[in-house]
C-alpha cells in the first residue's frame, strides 16, 4: 500500500508586525500600558533644568522673571582645546543656555547615580544665573545651605 505523501513545508512567513520595508517599524513602549514611562537622559537633565530653574524664578522674581531657559545639545564651537562652554548666558536678549552634552559627559562625578547626576545640573544652572545676575551663585540662596 502506497505511503500518503507529505505536503511540501511551506516557507516562513515573515512576521505580520513588519511594515512594507520589512521592518519593525515603531515600536510601543517597554514598560506596558499600567506602568510609568521610563525616564531617559534627555527627561532626567529637562526636569532638573526646570525644577531648579523655576525654584530660583521664585527667589529673584524681579531679576529673573523674562529670562528664558533653553537646552542645546552642544555649543557650536569649543572654546579652546582643553575648555567647553557648558553654558552661554546672553544678558541682553534674557536668555541662558545649557549645553546638555558637555555638562552630562565631560563631568567627574566620584558616584555616578541620580543624585550626583542632578547636582551637578543644579551647579551649572546655579553658575549661569549667578553670571546673568553678576553674583556669586552662593548668595543665590543662602538660607538653602544652611542646614544647622
Amino acid at each position: 500500500m502506497p505511503r500518503p505523501r507529505r505536503r511540501e513545508a511551506q516557507p516562513a512567513t515573515p512576521a505580520k508586525r513588519l511594515n512594507r520595508h520589512g521592518r519593525r517599524g515603531v515600536r510601543g513602549p517597554v514598560t506596558g500600558p499600567h506602568l510609568p514611562l521610563l525616564q531617559g537622559r534627555i527627561d532626567f537633565f529637562e526636569t532638573a533644568v526646570a525644577s531648579c530653574a523655576d525654584y530660583l524664578k521664585g527667589l529673584w522674581p524681579d531679576a529673573l522673571g523674562d529670562v528664558r531657559f533653553e537646552i542645546a545639545a552642544a555649543p557650536a564651537n569649543a572654546l579652546g582645546l582643553d575648555e567647553v562652554e557648558r553654558w552661554a548666558v546672553d544678558t541682553a536678549r534674557g536668555r541662558i543656555t545649557l549645553f546638555r552634552v558637555p555638562i552630562e559627559r565631560l563631568a567627574k562625578l566620584h558616584r555616578n547615580d541620580e543624585l550626583h547626576k542632578r547636582m551637578l545640573i543644579e551647579s551649572c544652572v546655579f553658575r549661569a544665573v549667578a553670571e546673568y545676575l553678576g553674583k556669586d551663585p552662593w548668595d543665590l540662596a543662602p538660607e538653602r545651605f544652611r542646614h544647622f
